[in-house]
C-alpha cells in the first residue's frame, strides 16, 4: 500500500499524477493510525516549516510518524519532507522538527547567490543508492530558501550534496528512509524514475553502502531556465486558446490570433525541453476566477502530463461574486494550487498592493494577496508579473523616478528614461516605477519577478537589457526576463550580460520560428549551463 501524507498545503496534485502515470494506485492518510498501515510512505511538503510541523500536531501525526521513521521503514520525504526530519529550522524559531536527523535548516545568503534557489540544479552523490545511482549526472528541480548543511553528526545520512553559494544536503538515505530537497514530481523523466524505483523497488532495510573513497565531483552548477508561456483567453467563439499579439494586442483584423489549444501546446513544450511552462489567462473571466471552470480543467489536463513547474497568472486577488461571497486572494491561489500549479503570477494586483505599501510609509499590514499567500504556501510560489514601459525625459532632474541613462534616445533625442509601471494589460500607467515595485513585492513575501516589456513585446528585437539590469541589481529574488526575444543569439546576449535564472518567450516557440532545442544548443556552444 503507498501511502500520501498531504497536510494540506502546497501542489500535490503533481505526485498524485505522477504516481498514477506509472501505473501505481495511491492512498490517502485520513487518520494517525493510517501512517503505520502504510507500506511505503510518501511526504511532500512545501511552505514554511512552522506551519508544516503545526499542521502535523494538530493532526495527531506527529508520534506515529516518528513511530514509522524510527523503524526505518520505506519513506520518500519531498522538500519540506526533507527539512521537517531535522530537529528545527531559523525559518520558524522555537519549533521542533521531527529530530531523526541531527542539525538545523538555516537560510541561504542573498548576498551571494538568489534566493530562493529556484531551479534545476545537479546533484553529487556521496553514497550507493538504488533509488539515485542513474541519476547523477540529470539536473532536478529545486526551489527553496532554507538548506540542511552537512556536519560529522549527521554525516551517516547524507546521501547527495548540491552547490549553490555553498554545499547543502540534497538528499539522505538510512536504511529505507529517504528524502529529497528537490522535487522529483517536477523533474521530468529523470525524478519519474526516481519515483518508480522507490515505488517498485525491493527497498532494503540496510544501511545505504558509503563508499570507501568517494570519487571527486565537480561542483554543480545552477541551470539557466527556458520558460514557454502561453496567453490563454477566451476567443469570438467561446473556445479557450491560446494567442499572443504586439505589445499585447492579441487581435488580427478584429478576430482573435489562434495559435492553439492550451492543453496540447503546453504538452509540446514539454516534449521540447521547456524547463517550466506558464500559463497566463488574459480573458475576462477574472472578475470571478474561480468560476472560471474551463481554465481551472486546463491546469488539471497539463498537469496530468507535464511533469515540470506550471505557473498560472490572472485574478489573483480578492473578490466577491454574483450572490454576495467574498473570496480572498488566498481562497483563489488555493484552487490553482489544488488544479495543480506550482507557482502564481500576480500582474495589475501588485502595482495596487506596492502603492499601498508606499502609502503606509513601506509596510506591510498583512491582507495583500502577496502576504496571505507567501505567509501559506511559502515565497517561491509567488512570481510577480511586471508590465512596464520606457517613458523619457531629457534630465534625471526632470522626474522623481528611478532614471537610468539610455543607450536607446526616445523619440525627440532624450538620452533618459525611467521605466513605468502599469495595469490592466498595459492599458492603464501609474506613478510607480519598476524598481518601487519590485522592491516593495520582494519586501512583501513575492519569491520571483517576471519582467516583461511593453516596448519590446512581439519586437524580435532582443530582450531589452537595460531594463533587466535595472531590477536584477534592485532585488535578491530571481528575475525571469522576458519580451523581445526573436532568435537564439538573443537568449545568449541576455544571459551573457545579466545575472538572470530565466528567459521566457511565446510567440517564436508557438510559430515554431525559434525552437526550444535550438535556444538550448545555443546557450550550450556559449558555454552557458542548461538542462539538456
Amino acid at each position: 500500500m503507498i501511502s500520501l501524507l498531504d497536510y494540506g498545503a502546497g501542489n500535490v496534485r503533481s505526485v498524485r499524477n505522477a504516481i498514477t502515470r506509472l501505473g501505481f494506485e495511491l492512498t490517502e492518510i485520513e487518520r494517525p493510525e493510517d501512517i503505520l498501515r502504510a507500506q511505503r510512505l510518501i511526504f511532500p511538503g512545501v511552505g514554511a516549516f512552522g506551519t508544516a510541523m503545526h499542521c502535523l500536531h494538530q493532526r495527531g501525526y506527529i508520534e506515529p510518524l516518528r513511530a514509522y521513521l524510527a523503524a526505518g521503514r520505506p519513506f520518500l520525504g519531498i522538500c519540506l519532507g526533507l527539512q521537517t526530519l531535522f530537529e528545527g529550522s531559523e525559518e520558524s524559531p522555537g519549533v521542533e522538527g521531527l529530530g531523526l536527523i541531527p542539525g538545523q535548516v538555516r537560510r541561504f545568503d542573498d548576498q551571494a547567490r538568489s534566493v530562493p534557489h529556484m531551479g534545476w540544479n545537479g546533484i553529487r552523490l556521496c553514497k550507493d543508492s538504488p533509488l539515485l545511482d542513474e541519476q547523477a549526472d540529470a539536473k532536478m528541480y529545486f526551489v527553496h530558501s532554507y538548506y540542511a548543511a552537512a556536519t560529522a553528526d549527521n554525516r551517516d545520512w547524507v546521501l547527495a550534496l548540491t552547490d549553490y553559494g555553498q554545499p547543502f544536503i540534497s538528499a539522505v538515505q538510512y536504511q529505507a528512509v529517504t528524502a529529497l530537497q528537490f522535487h522529483p514530481e517536477k523533474s521530468a523523466a529523470a525524478g519519474l524514475e526516481i519515483f518508480k524505483r522507490f515505488l517498485a523497488a525491493d527497498l532494503s532495510t540496510a544501511p545505504a553502502r558509503r563508499h570507501n573513497k568517494p570519487p571527486p565531483a565537480p561542483q554543480t552548477q545552477p541551470a539557466k531556465r527556458i520558460i514557454a508561456c502561453l496567453d490563454v483567453r477566451t476567443n469570438d467563439q467561446g473556445d479557450l486558446v491560446v494567442t499572443k499579439g504586439d505589445q499585447y494586442d492579441v487581435r488580427e483584423r478584429g478576430v482573435v490570433r489562434n495559435l492553439g489549444k492550451p492543453v496540447d501546446l503546453a504538452q509540446r513544450y514539454y516534449q521540447e525541453g521547456a524547463d517550466e511552462i506558464a500559463f497566463l489567462n488574459i480573458t475576462a473571466f477574472r472578475d470571478f476566477p474561480l468560476a472560471d471552470q474551463p481554465m481551472l480543467e486546463v491546469l488539471r489536463r497539463a498537469s496530468e502530463a507535464i511533469f515540470v513547474p506550471l505557473t498560472i497568472g490572472g485574478g489573483i486577488r480578492a473578490f466577491t461574486d454574483n450572490e454576495g461571497q467574498v473570496y480572498s486572494a488566498l481562497d483563489v491561489a488555493a484552487e490553482y494550487f489544488r488544479s495543480g500549479a506550482d507557482k502564481i503570477s500576480i500582474g495589475s494586483e501588485a502595482v495596487l498592493i506596492a502603492e499601498q505599501y508606499r502609502a503606509r510609509g513601506g509596510t506591510g499590514d498583512g491582507s495583500s494577496a502577496i502576504e496571505q499567500i507567501a505567509r501559506v504556501y511559502g515565497n517561491q510560489a509567488v512570481v510577480i508579473s511586471v508590465d512596464p514601459r520606457r517613458v523619457y525625459v531629457d534630465n534625471p532632474k526632470d522626474t522623481t523616478h528611478h532614471c537610468i541613462h539610455t543607450e536607446q534616445p526616445g523619440p525627440n533625442g532624450e538620452t533618459h528614461c525611467w521605466f513605468q509601471c502599469t495595469i490592466r494589460g498595459g492599458r492603464e500607467g501609474r506613478d510607480l516605477d519598476v524598481i518601487e515595485l519590485v522592491a516593495a513585492c520582494q519586501a512583501l513575501g513575492a519569491g520571483e519577478i517576471l519582467l516583461n516589456s511593453i516596448d519590446r513585446d512581439g519586437s524580435g528585437h532582443g530582450f531589452d537589457l537595460e531594463l533587466i539590469q535595472q531590477v536584477r541589481q534592485a532585488v535578491t529574488i530571481p528575475v525571469i526576463a522576458s519580451s523581445g526575444a526573436g532568435t537564439p543569439e538573443h537568449f545568449t546576449a541576455l544571459f551573457a550580460a545579466v545575472d538572470v535564472e530565466a528567459a521566457l518567450a511565446a510567440g517564436i516557440f508557438h510559430r515554431r520560428e525559434v525552437p526550444i532545442r535550438q535556444v538550448k544548443s545555443a546557450l550550450r556552444a556559449a558555454d552557458i549551463e542548461t538542462r539538456d
